[in-house]
């Protein structure tokens, strides 16, 4: 992949070994990118990705929370998406798009230029693991709490956020879980390092609010979803001793729309359960692109 693909960087494909930005550049040495992430699926008529019109608006929002320009139209992105996508060939797998500054920056804070965009299509690959549903993951407490949303934006897809998911994810696998799941500041549930976190309790759905985890696309799609398929749902506050109680829980994101937990902390759960399992033939008819319903999550490439 990574010898004959081709990336889409500020208008132009180039070879992915040439998709370089200097050590010093503002984007890795201040941590200052910003990113998105979306599926790209086969339907029957082609290929198409998943609500690419939300990731875009989230990345224009995570550059606005964060008080930097982008250098491209929605219309523009979308139109470099599919051209990337079909210059790779691409069929089912992933999109990842990264907003940033390359110029050096040896002791400057603040850039006032327009961020350079760098698109990938990634192919699926067993190292990305996805649509593995079937497959119930273990997770904990992490001992870290999810970053306060006063100290920086939690709306922001911001890859300096991600230190806080590094640090979530390390101690939950030092304790030989597969995630850890943070609470915040506040102590309530938040989310795991990359996932937004679902329990169910007498069959009603719920998931922390929006305010201090990430505006996640997969959340949104799920708690759009679960009242056309009869599932009661909440966005509300959550206690960590739900999650000692809860009937059901799994995780949602990008690569794995629904990843039943089967373990929480010392608690064995039924993975999937009821409503779990409901939820992931939804997703997996759906992911097929032949769910009139929902056609419209999808933008043909």
């Amino acid at each position: 992949m990574t010898e004959k693909g081709k990336v889409w960087v500020n208008g132009t494909l180039i070879p992915w070994e040439q998709a370089t930005v200097p050590l010093l550049s503002h984007g890795f040495s201040r941590g200052s990118a910003i990113f998105e992430v979306f599926g790209v699926h086969q339907g029957a008529t082609g290929i198409f990705a998943f609500r690419m019109d939300e990731h875009l608006k989230r990345l224009e929002n995570s550059a606005r929370l964060l008080e930097m320009e982008l250098a491209y139209s929605t219309a523009e992105m979308m139109a470099a998406v599919k051209e990337t996508a079909r210059a790779n060939h691409i069929g089912r797998g992933l999109i990842k798009m990264m907003a940033y500054w390359s110029e050096e920056a040896v002791i400057h804070l603040v850039l006032n230029s327009k961020l350079d965009l760098a698109i990938f299509a990634i192919p699926e690959s067993e190292n990305l693991k996805l649509d593995q549903m079937d497959k119930p993951i273990s997770a904990c407490f992490s001992k870290w709490r999810k970053i306060h949303p006063e100290t920086v934006p939690v709306g922001a897809k911001a890859c300096s956020n991600y230190l806080n998911s590094y640090l979530t994810r390390k101690d939950a696998n030092n304790r030989g879980f597969d995630i850890g799941i943070m609470k915040g500041t506040d102590g309530f549930l938040a989310e795991g390092s990359t996932e937004s976190v679902f329990i169910v309790k007498d069959g009603i759905l719920k998931t922390p609010p929006l305010g201090r985890v990430l505006n996640s696309i997969s959340r949104k799609s799920i708690l759009e979803a679960a009242p056309v398929l009869g599932i009661p749902c909440l966005e509300t506050i959550i206690a960590p001793e739900e999650l000692l109680t809860a009937d059901e829980m799994f995780t949602a994101h990008t690569g794995v729309k629904i990843h039943s937990i089967n373990r929480f902390e010392d608690r064995t759960l039924q993975a999937p359960g009821p409503v779990s399992k409901k939820l992931i033939a939804f997703v997996e008819q759906l992911v097929r692109v032949n769910d009139d319903r929902f056609k419209h999550w999808f933008q043909p490439l």
